[in-house]
């Protein structure tokens, strides 16, 4: 932590070594988060560059008043619920698994370890049905359940990032999980 104090404190002085070396210890969650919350490869990369030209930009704003991940998360998410208000406003989205331009969704990301052809195809048309329900969820539910369930944080973290109460955190995150078994509860039997 005090590395992290020391770096962030000679980046909002102008050091741009500084703020390489915070870029690189953060890049993989900020990408990890970005991509689960718009499951698009390209989108996610373009907000990654995106969110880390803001917090060069406003990394003099930042106070320490929290840790440097929240506030860093609470751009991302910020950035990217306004992302995905913007490209829905622009078309309608497609549950597809997979982009426009045929790259893998998310779920193919995951590395596999050796099974067999059926497990195989069934894991695929899972992880196709579970983006499916993440989509459908709203904005905040949505946000909640990616940063509880695949960025494994904390309910009080995301309250902090989201600036909400944690009861409000867990009111979303009851829905969520609700409307997902709801979406996947042909494969609750399994």
């Amino acid at each position: 932590m005090e590395r992290e104090e020391a770096l962030i404190r000679e980046a909002q002085m102008g050091s741009i070594v500084a703020f390489e070396s915070l870029v690189r210890q953060y890049d993989k969650q900020v990408m990890q988060l970005a991509f689960s919350l718009v499951n698009d490869t390209q989108d996610a990369q373009d907000i990654y560059q995106e969110v880390f030209v803001r917090v060069f930009r406003n990394l003099k704003r930042f106070q320490f008043r929290s840790q440097f991940s929240t506030w860093l998360y609470r751009v991302v998410v910020n950035y990217c619920i306004n992302f995905n208000k913007r490209k829905r406003r622009a078309k309608f989205c497609s549950l597809n698994s997979e982009s426009e331009n045929g790259e893998a969704s998310w779920s193919a990301t995951i590395k596999s370890v050796e099974i067999s052809p059926e497990d195989s195809m069934f894991n695929k048309e899972l992880s196709v049905k579970i983006e499916s329900a993440i989509a459908q969820l709203s904005p905040k539910q949505k946000t909640v359940f990616v940063l509880r369930h695949y960025q494994g944080l904390k309910l009080q973290e995301i309250a902090t990032i989201l600036k909400c109460s944690e009861g409000t955190v867990k009111n979303y995150l009851f829905r969520a999980t609700q409307k997902m078994q709801s979406l996947l509860k042909e494969y609750s039997k399994i």
